[in-house]
Order: C-alpha cells, then sequence, then structure tokens
C-alpha cells in the first residue's frame, strides 16, 4: 500500500474508532452542492496520478485526487475526452470529486451520465477496508454495480480512491445553429428533430429579459449543438437550418460551468434550482423563465422564497420528475427546504442500508446527502 493511500486508511480508522465525522475534500469546487456538513478534512488531493492510459482500448485509470484539468489534458493528447463533459466551476476540481457530484454538462442528454462511464472503483470504507468493484472493461458486473453507485453519492458511501473510466474520441465535426423562438417553439423542435437520425449533442434555450407575465410567450433564443462525422454534421445544418455560429466553444463551456450571463446576473441574490423532467414535458406553469438544456430534460430556474421553491418542486414532481435546490442565495437563512427531493419510503430505507454497510459509524460526509 502506497504512503498516501496508507495515510487516508489510517485516518479512517482512527476517525471511525473516536465516532470523529470526516468531511472528504477534493479541489472543494462543488462545496455548495448538498446539505452542509461539518467534519475534520479528509484531503484527497496528496491521492493524485494517472495509474494507467490505454488509448486504443479508451480506458484511463486514475487517482482520485487527480486534478480533472489534468487527465482533460492528458486526454485531447490523444483526441479523446469524457464525452459527458463534467462541469468545472471553478479551477482545482479533481477526478474523484467528479464521480461524487456526479454532473454532467451539456452533453448528457446525448451521451449518457457521469455512472455510465465509470468502469471500476476503489473505497475505503468506514472500516478502513480498501474495496474494489468493477474493472476495466463494460461487460464485468455479477450483482450489485457499487462502482456506479459511487456517481452521485456526494461521499456518503466513502472516500473513493482509484477510478476507471471510459473515455471516448473527439467527434470530426461540431457546428452550433441558432434560432429565434419561444420556450414552448423550442420545446416542439427539440422534440421533433430527437425522432430524426440527427447528431444532436446539445442544447440550450435562453431568455435574456425574464417575462414572467408571458412565460411561454417571450422569444428567447435556442442553440443546438450538432456533433459526429463531417457529412453527417453537414446534412444536418442543411435540413434544420437556423443561422451557423462561428466560435462558440467558449459559450458552451460557459453553460457547463454556469457562467452565461443568465446564470451570473442573478447568482447569489436567489437560490439556483435544477429540474430535471422528461424531455416531452412542456412549458412548466411557473413563475419565471427558465434556462433550458437536455433537449427539454434539464430546466434551471431562479426562486426568491421558499415558497418558489417549493412550486417549483410540486411542479416537477407533477411531471414525473424532480427538482434539486441546487445552490442556495447567498447569505440566506437556513431553508425549512431539503436541498433534494425526498426519496420515497422504499428508496430511503435502500439508500440508509448502503450507507449503513459501507459507513456503520456514520462518519463519512454525514448528512450531505439525506438530512438527518
Amino acid at each position: 500500500m502506497d504512503p498516501e493511500l496508507h495515510h487516508i486508511v489510517e485516518r479512517v480508522r482512527a476517525a471511525t474508532a473516536t465516532a470523529t465525522p470526516l468531511r472528504i475534500r477534493g479541489g472543494d469546487t462543488k462545496a455548495f452542492y448538498g446539505e452542509a456538513v461539518a467534519g475534520e478534512v479528509l484531503d484527497m488531493r496528496p491521492l493524485a496520478g494517472i495509474v494507467s492510459y490505454e488509448p486504443s482500448e479508451l480506458v484511463v485509470t486514475v487517482r482520485a485526487g487527480t486534478p480533472l484539468a489534468e487527465l482533460e489534458a492528458c486526454l485531447l493528447a490523444q483526441g479523446q475526452c469524457l464525452p459527458f463533459e463534467p462541469p468545472h466551476f471553478q479551477p482545482g476540481g479533481t477526478v474523484g470529486g467528479m464521480v461524487a457530484a456526479g454532473l454532467a454538462g451539456p452533453a448528457r442528454a446525448s451521451v449518457g451520465s457521469v455512472r455510465d462511464y465509470v468502469l471500476g472503483a476503489t473505497l475505503v470504507n468506514g472500516r478502513g477496508e480498501v474495496l474494489s468493484f468493477g474493472g476495466q472493461v463494460m461487460k464485468n458486473v455479477a450483482g450489485y454495480d457499487v462502482s456506479r453507485v459511487l456517481a452521485g453519492s456526494l461521499g456518503v458511501l466513502g472516500p473513493i480512491t482509484e477510478l476507471s473510466l471510459k473515455v471516448l474520441p473527439i467527434a470530426p465535426a461540431e457546428a452550433t445553429l441558432k434560432f429565434a423562438c419561444t420556450q414552448a417553439e423550442a420545446l416542439d423542435l427539440l422534440n421533433g428533430w430527437g425522432g430524426r437520425p440527427l447528431p444532436l449533442n446539445a442544447s440550450c434555450w435562453v431568455q435574456e429579459e425574464d417575462n414572467e407575465e408571458d412565460k411561454d410567450g417571450g422569444v428567447g433564443t435556442l442553440y443546438v449543438r450538432l456533433r459526429g462525422a463531417v457529412a453527417a454534421v453537414d446534412a444536418a445544418c442543411a435540413q434544420l437550418g437556423g443561422e451557423r455560429q462561428p466560435d462558440v466553444a467558449a459559450d458552451w463551456t460557459a453553460c457547463r460551468d454556469l457562467r452565461l450571463p443568465w446564470f451570473t446576473d442573478r447568482r447569489g441574490a436567489q437560490s439556483l434550482w435544477r429540474l430535471s423532467v422528461p424531455q416531452t414535458t412542456p412549458v412548466l406553469p411557473v413563475a419565471g423563465t427558465p434556462l433550458i438544456e437536455w433537449h427539454g430534460g434539464l430546466r434551471w430556474y431562479f426562486a426568491d422564497s421558499d415558497a418558489a421553491g417549493s412550486a417549483l418542486r410540486d411542479a416537477a414532481h407533477a411531471v414525473g420528475g424532480h427538482a434539486t435546490l441546487f445552490d442556495a442565495a447567498e447569505g440566506a437563512t437556513a431553508s425549512a427546504l431539503p436541498r433534494f427531493a425526498p426519496l420515497s419510503a422504499p428508496l430511503q430505507r435502500i439508500h440508509r442500508a448502503l450507507q449503513r454497510e459501507f459507513d456503520p459509524a456514520g462518519i463519512f460526509n454525514r448528512g450531505r446527502l439525506l438530512a438527518h
């Protein structure tokens, strides 16, 4: 066992013996996400480095404290990428934090989520045992797929120490098209295009001026990103029309990291909510105009009170989705609303049972995923 991993194991064993809560931390770029958590910091950044990388096999194995930017630069040098576009939010994020948060960027609806690219994982459980799950190929699981359960677990099952990830080649061609349309028109267009063999990769509808009296009538802008073979992208551009946009890579990166003006103009003054709904969901009957991604499946809203947040959560639940209080307003008093939508009783029992199995003493990121 290398010294960095040995140090983590000993910290976990000592914390378990004294029932001392641990706050697992990588780059701390997503500290705002999830319920508030306290405890002694367990810094994962010393456990860094790319263990193995086989470009021809489309697999990379990396230690959890490795900077995400370092991994992406290594992949880029080989013409490959993490296709789900993990958000950075700010510099310093780590690969372990990327998987623990389970967040994906604009391409999520077309290429899959973080968990779809986790082939194997190693973590330290609450007994100080080093456990490995999965491997380095897709079909390697018999029984419960723990390595993918770690995606989005926010550290409550234990510190992730190593990950094997599937990567993909960068698409040979890309184009972004721009359309002027209302929110309802954008959803209709996206639903129609989704049923056709088009290389749709990402979409974003935004209305810069919020018009609460005319939620579905205000004209905004729909951006659609196409990726794939050169012939497929050129043919799709000819079919769809719109206005082809030059040099918009930075704008998609800003969308990924929530740095578009739509986010930054109100960030801090109001709470940011993230609604995941079926892509075919029509305009929601709530106050405010959203920014829409994932071909209609992801809708961002700002809310200025718990009442407005509750209305968003109710609207999402009514169509079979859920709403997350993604980033609370600065200086706001403690919200009465949980960050994540309440789970059904059966799902909550499963969550609690998993946590007890992996972390019997309840020391890891206590309460961050499920408020106590």
